[in-house]
């Protein structure tokens, strides 16, 4: 059986902490950002997490990151 292959965008947008959570930038902080308020601009420089529900999908597309169990 060969090796899978990572999805090269997954492998660029995630990380993976020692936790086990995959971490993803915020998304909605690129353009149009003069109507968007200082607070909410603020909250996307953090990192965000993917949901629960979402992760099967990311390790669909990750299948060699170190799932923490």
């Amino acid at each position: 059986m060969p090796k899978m292959k990572t999805k090269r965008a997954a492998a660029k947008r995630y990380r993976v902490t020692a936790s086990g959570k995959v971490k993803v930038k915020k998304a909605f902080l690129r353009h149009i950002l003069e109507k968007k308020s200082k607070g909410s601009k603020r909250d996307k420089r953090k990192a965000g997490y993917v949901h629960p529900s979402d992760l099967k999908l990311v390790w669909q597309t990750l299948p060699y990151a170190a799932k923490a169990k």
